[in-house]
C-alpha cells in the first residue's frame, strides 16, 4: 500500500492565564483525593505537578519506580490491526497506556501520549518503523513526560497538542477539528476541555482501511469513567463528553489509563440492576487477574454501564436521588447529574 508522502526537564511553552480559557471554561482544581499520579491532589499540590519543574521531578520518581515493579509493563496488551493499520498499546507508568500507530505500507508512526520514552522507543525499534508524530491529549507528566526525549532521538518528529495546555516540546499546535495527516493514516484533534483547559483527544479515521473510527482520549474517557475535572466544569466537561458519543457506537475507545475495574466496581455501586455493566464487571475481574489489558472497548458499550455518559438515563437519575427541576434544562439537569457522580467517584475508596 501506498500513498504520497509529503539532564535538564523538558521545554514547556506557556502556561496560558484566566484570559485565554475558551469561551465557557472554568477553572475550577479539585480539593478530592485523588488517583495517580496526583495523590493526594489539593489546589496548591496539582498546581506545582502540573506547573513546576518540581511536577517533572516527581513524574521522574514515578517513571524509575514503575521500570522497577513492572519491568514488563502494568499489563498484557495486544495489538489491534485491520488491513494497512496497526495499533499498539504500550503500558506504562503504574497504569498508564500510550499508544504507538502504525501505517503498515509506509512504516511510519506516531504514537499518543508517550509516558516513558524508554518503553515507547523499545516498541518503535521492535516494530522497525519511523517515528514522525506524537500526539499529546494534555499537558500533565504522566502523558507528555517521554516528549523531549523521543524528540532528540527522532529529529524530525513533530509534537501536536492544544496551545492552552503547556505541551513541553511542542512544534505544531492544532486547534478543534484540525487534521493531521502520518502517512496513509488520518488523525482528527478534537477539543475536548475539562480534565485540563486544553485537552485534546485523537481520532484516527479507520474507514479508508475498512476498519472502526479508533478514539484515543487521554483522560477524557475511561472504560465506565471519565477524567476529575481539574481545570474545568460539569458542563464543561458534559460537553467533551457529548463530543465523544457524538463520533459513533462503533468507535473503538483506547483510554490514557487501566481503570476499568475500579470505574465498573464504582458503577456497580449505582446502578444495582445493569446486566450489561454486571457482565463487563466480570469480564473486567477476569482479564485483570490475568493482568490482561481490558482496551479497546466500543462507545456503543460504554454507553450501556458508564455513568458519566449515562446522565440522560432515568434509572441513574433516580439511583442517585435527581430530580429535574420544573424549569431547569435537560443540560443543565445532566450536567448536575454528571457532578454527583463525580463527586461520588472522588470519594470512592477501593477495597
Amino acid at each position: 500500500q501506498s500513498c504520497r508522502r509529503a539532564a535538564e526537564g523538558p521545554r514547556a511553552g506557556p502556561e496560558p492565564g484566566r484570559g485565554g480559557l475558551p469561551e465557557g471554561v472554568e477553572y475550577i482544581p479539585t480539593r478530592k483525593k485523588g488517583k495517580n499520579p496526583m495523590k493526594p491532589v489539593g489546589v496548591a499540590w496539582y498546581s506545582l505537578y502540573a506547573r513546576t519543574r518540581l511536577g517533572y521531578l516527581f513524574y521522574q520518581r514515578q517513571v524509575k519506580k514503575a521500570r522497577e515493579r513492572y519491568p514488563h509493563g502494568h499489563s498484557v496488551s495486544q495489538p489491534c490491526c485491520f488491513p494497512g493499520v496497526k495499533i499498539l498499546p504500550i503500558p506504562v507508568l503504574s497504569n498508564n497506556y500510550s499508544y504507538l500507530v502504525i501505517d503498515t505500507g509506509s512504516g511510519r508512526a506516531a504514537v499518543i501520549d508517550p509516558s516513558d520514552p524508554l518503553a515507547v522507543q523499545a516498541a518503535i525499534e521492535e516494530e522497525g518503523v519511523i517515528l514522525e508524530a506524537i500526539f499529546c491529549t494534555h499537558k500533565h507528566w504522566d502523558h507528555s513526560g517521554g516528549n523531549t526525549v523521543l524528540c532528540q532521538q527522532h529529529g524530525s518528529c513533530k509534537v501536536y497538542g492544544s496551545t492552552l495546555d503547556a505541551i513541553p516540546e511542542l512544534t505544531n499546535p492544532l486547534e478543534d477539528k484540525e487534521k493531521v495527516k502520518v502517512g496513509c493514516l488520518t488523525f482528527e484533534a478534537l477539543a475536548t476541555p475539562g480534565h485540563t483547559v486544553g485537552h485534546m483527544v485523537y481520532v484516527l479515521d479507520g474507514e479508508p482501511f475498512g476498519g472502526p473510527p479508533c478514539l484515543f482520549s487521554g483522560d477524557l474517557l475511561f472504560l465506565a469513567g471519565c477524567g476529575e475535572l481539574f481545570e474545568g466544569s460539569p458542563e464543561t466537561m458534559l460537553a467533551s463528553l457529548d463530543v465523544a458519543v457524538g463520533l459513533g457506537e462503533d468507535t473503538l475507545l483506547w483510554p490514557g489509563h487501566e481503570y476499568a475495574l475500579e470505574c465498573l466496581t464504582f458503577a456497580s455501586l449505582l446502578e444495582l440492576d445493569n446486566p450489561a455493566l454486571e457482565q463487563k464487571l466480570q469480564w473486567a475481574t477476569q482479564q485483570r487477574q490475568e493482568k490482561r489489558s481490558t482496551c479497546p472497548s466500543t462507545l456503543g458499550e460504554e454507553q450501556t454501564y458508564n455513568p458519566f455518559l449515562r446522565t440522560h438515563r432515568p434509572e441513574l437519575q433516580a439511583a442517585l436521588g435527581l430530580r429535574r427541576g420544573t424549569e431547569e434544562h435537560p443540560d443543565a439537569f445532566r450536567a448536575r447529574v454528571l457532578k454527583e457522580v463525580r463527586r461520588r467517584k472522588d470519594l470512592y475508596k477501593p477495597t
